[in-house]
């Protein structure tokens, strides 16, 4: 009997990885999951809903791209393009940002627990209700941002903190 517990729960696991299905177009709710999708161009593309763990996205051009409520835990953007797209309600949290392109970004109420914005542009970027803690911001650019009250706006020159 625990042999087959064992088993049911090993394809289970199987069957949600095998889920992903890698070849889809870019749409709302399609599902990545650990897909590379680097170095492609997805601006201005709907991909709300979509579930994007541990997918990579380095180089890639998400620019005015709808991410809202997307599920991108531990997704990789590094240096990729994601100028004034709308990352509202997601869940991103130990995302990979490292030298990402972020200006003008709506980022209202998104899980950046643990994510890693190094070097990365936030100019602009509202982060209103937007939970931070353990982000790492080396080095990142948040000259404009609204930062997570909702109310300060950080000056010009900020690196790695709002000031």
């Amino acid at each position: 009997m625990r042999l087959i517990l064992i088993a049911l729960l090993g394809l289970g696991g199987a069957a949600d990885a095998l889920a992903a299905d890698c070849t889809a177009p870019a749409s709302p709710q399609v599902d990545w999951q650990r897909c590379y999708m680097d170095g492609r161009d997805f601006a201005g593309h709907d991909l709300s809903g979509s579930r994007l763990r541990e997918t990579s996205f380095q180089r890639s051009d998400l620019s005015g791209a709808d991410l809202g409520r997307v599920d991108g835990y531990r997704a990789r953007f590094i240096s990729a393009a994601v100028k004034g797209a709308k990352l509202d309600d997601g869940q991103f949290s130990e995302a990979d940002f490292t030298k990402a392109d972020l200006t003008g970004a709506s980022m209202i109420r998104t899980d950046l627990r643990r994510a890693r914005f190094f070097h990365a542009s936030l100019r602009g970027v509202d982060l209103t209700g937007a939970k931070t803690l353990g982000a790492e911001l080396l080095g990142a650019d948040l000259s404009g941002a609204k930062w997570i009250d909702g109310r300060r706006i950080c000056a010009e020159g900020s690196l790695g903190q709002c000031n």
